[in-house]
């Protein structure tokens, strides 16, 4: 929607494609608190406020599910569930979703005590007992971050050790309010009108129940970028390489947010992406229009 903005006002004229619901991730947070100005706001809320925004400017918009872009004759046409779609540039803002454990009560506490990212929702959480399930860096960082803040934080780990890098995990062992399990997999989340606990099974078979207030799964992010895979380079696991202006291996295609490949996933990152794209994806049209 960020890239749909700086493309309208430039007086382009913008299609928005979608899948399912304009937002994307930050569309399912209950609060943000993490952008700047706004001191507290839900996800929705925020999301809504952009698609307004884009929708006064003149949007075209429409929900289908794109299954492959081609590209003939100088234009690209994006193939859908239910029509073809044709355009002189394109801007792949497909986000990714975090890989959930997929056990009993998941859903049902997403927003109520389970969470993705600690660097939305730690703060909400201060004070009181946290557990984070995984073992990457993604684990690591979150569990320093939520020490500084929460009472107890306990890290799960699926094996019998860290995987991420040895330094973040040396300066987590040190904090004294952290508790380190290993060895084993989260099987349900329980509780009321809120998370309460989680139940753990070890290697041996047995079972025990973690009493916590909030549950933060780090267990890795998963793109749906295969269909771009002719005119996109991809990472080892599947995100986009985009160069400084968001350009991917086929001009005229630019890639923006959690999609592609980048270190730091956060709603201002993603609208960054947006605006840098856009603003390259005029240039090229600028171009194609001086030349033609």
């Amino acid at each position: 929607m960020t890239a749909a903005l700086y493309a309208l006002r430039a007086g382009k004229s913008v299609l928005l494609l979608e899948k399912s619901a304009f937002g994307g991730q930050i569309a399912e947070s209950p609060k943000v608190e993490n952008i700047p100005s706004i001191k507290s706001i839900s996800g929705m809320d925020y999301a809504s406020l952009i698609f307004d925004q884009i929708s006064d400017l003149g949007v075209a918009f429409d929900m289908d599910d794109i299954k492959s872009v081609i590209k003939e004759d100088g234009y690209f046409t994006a193939k859908g569930e239910y029509a073809s779609y044709e355009a002189k540039a394109v801007i792949i803002a497909t986000g990714c979703k975090p890989r959930k454990l997929a056990i009993k009560g998941e859903e049902t506490f997403l927003g109520k005590g389970v969470s993705y990212c600690a660097v939305c929702d730690g703060a909400f959480y201060e004070g009181k007992d946290v557990t984070v399930i995984g073992d990457g860096n993604a684990a690591l960082s979150y569990a320093l971050s939520l020490a500084d803040t929460s009472r107890k934080v306990a890290v799960c780990t699926l094996f019998d050790r860290f995987f991420g890098e040895e330094s973040a995990a040396k300066a987590l062992l040190k904090r004294e309010n952290v508790e380190v399990i290993h060895d084993v997999s989260a099987t349900e989340f329980k509780g009321d009108a809120e998370l309460r606990s989680i139940l753990f099974k070890k290697k041996d078979g047995s079972s025990f129940e973690l009493k916590t207030d909030g549950c933060f799964v780090a267990i890795g992010q998963l793109p749906d970028n295969s269909r771009f895979e002719g005119l996109v380079r991809l990472t080892a696991d599947g995100f986009i390489q985009v160069d400084g202006a968001m350009a991917t291996a086929t001009a005229g295609i630019y890639a923006a947010g959690d999609c592609r490949d980048k270190k730091i996933r956060q709603v201002t990152t993603a609208e960054s992406d947006g605006a840098i794209a856009a603003l390259s994806a005029i240039a090229y049209l600028n171009k194609l229009e001086t030349h033609s």
